[in-house]
């Protein structure tokens, strides 16, 4: 199995838990994580620094969504608040 593989198993979260950005994105995110890290990245093989540029991306959409869940619910909350104490 190679990179394209390891790839496509965080496909299923992007479904559920992340923030699902267009193929075009995902890449111009990853290309970024790239620059930022590239020092630490050159150390790498290029199988590997796809690998962990595209691990980077998923863990920060899926912390994105987290994010934005956690935002829903305590508008959710506070908007029950008040409407129960006005």
């Amino acid at each position: 199995m190679g990179v394209k593989g390891l790839r496509s198993a965080p496909s299923k979260l992007q479904t559920t838990d992340t923030v699902s950005p267009c193929e075009r994105e995902r890449q111009q995110l990853e290309n970024k994580m790239r620059e930022v890290f590239g020092d630490e990245m050159k150390k790498l093989s290029e199988d590997l620094q796809g690998v962990l540029a595209d691990d980077i991306v998923t863990a920060f959409l899926t912390r994105i969504g987290l994010f934005i869940k956690i935002e829903a619910k305590k508008r959710r909350y506070t908007r029950t608040k008040r409407s129960l104490n006005p």
